[in-house]
């Protein structure tokens, strides 16, 4: 696809304007590092757009503050105060939903990843984001927490012009054949394989 253009045009009647304002559904996936960086980095063009942001995560903690969420929250300030960019909503599944601030324990996580699913219908069917990003939503999907049928057929019949991005290792195959545009990170190395932690600036 050099120069952005396409090496086959469909014929779908669609103009050139039509078929690049179709709305995606967009998953990383795969054992490399790098999933939910490039979600992010998508996530950050849309605000710059202007665009309404939807940040989801599924997995991590509420107590681990990563550097991405510091730095969307202070674009999120910006745009409150004078209006540049899109508005910014963050929320971690971690001990309770921001939303709902209930407490939790690990007996609670099904249940939690239920509800955050629960949510973003709702928000989808209101159209009212532009951007989201389901962080490692894969999981729960995995694990049985969220019904793969159900994320499906609510993504490729969502409303409006809204862009879903999932990150997660072993993306479900329904939800690879339904999105529009899918990342396998391959892990060629990693210093995790010679016993290094996490690094600052790096990881977080």
């Amino acid at each position: 696809m050099p120069a952005g253009t396409p090496e086959l045009v469909p014929a779908d009647g669609l103009t050139t304007r039509q078929r690049r304002q179709r709305p995606l559904l967009i998953v990383h996936t795969g054992d490399g590092k790098g999933k939910s960086t490039a979600a992010f980095g998508l996530a950050l063009r849309g605000w710059n757009q202007g665009w309404s942001v939807g940040i989801f995560q599924f997995v991590k903690s509420a107590r681990w503050r990563i550097g991405e969420q510091a730095a969307f929250e202070s674009l999120g300030e910006l745009h409150e105060v004078n209006g540049r960019g899109g508005s910014i909503e963050w929320h971690k599944m971690g001990s309770g939903w921001s939303w709902s601030r209930k407490s939790g324990t690990d007996d609670d996580h099904a249940a939690a990843a239920a509800e955050g699913w629960h949510e973003i219908k709702r928000r989808l069917a209101e159209e009212q984001h532009t951007v989201y990003v389901l962080d490692e939503f894969t999981y729960p999907i995995n694990w049985g927490w969220v019904d793969v049928d159900d994320v499906v057929e609510t993504l490729t019949t969502r409303p409006g012009y809204q862009h879903v991005i999932i990150t997660g290792r072993r993306a479900d195959a329904k939800l690879v054949a339904a999105a529009q545009l899918v990342t396998e990170m391959t892990k060629i190395k990693h210093p995790f394989d010679d016993g290094q932690k996490g690094q600052r600036g790096i990881e977080w």
